[in-house]
């Protein structure tokens, strides 16, 4: 059965009792994956963040600057 996590009321509900879309974050497996759904989504977050900045950076500092060479 999945389980869903209410960004309204800070509950987890299960399918029977789901509120609407745009209130729930899931499905989730397990009421303890539901209940751990903002410190998930923050961790992964925090995760793409780090990859974003990566990418940015990729490259700088390397050496190869063509600054000044016109």
């Amino acid at each position: 059965m999945p389980y869903w996590y209410n960004i309204t009321t800070g509950k987890v509900e299960s399918d029977e009792e789901r509120s609407p879309n745009d209130q729930v974050m899931g499905p989730y497996d397990t009421r303890e994956a539901a209940e751990a759904a903002l410190e998930t989504a923050r961790a992964r977050t925090e995760a793409w963040d780090e990859e974003d900045r990566e990418w940015e950076d990729w490259g700088k500092g390397s050496g190869d600057s063509q600054a000044g060479s016109d």
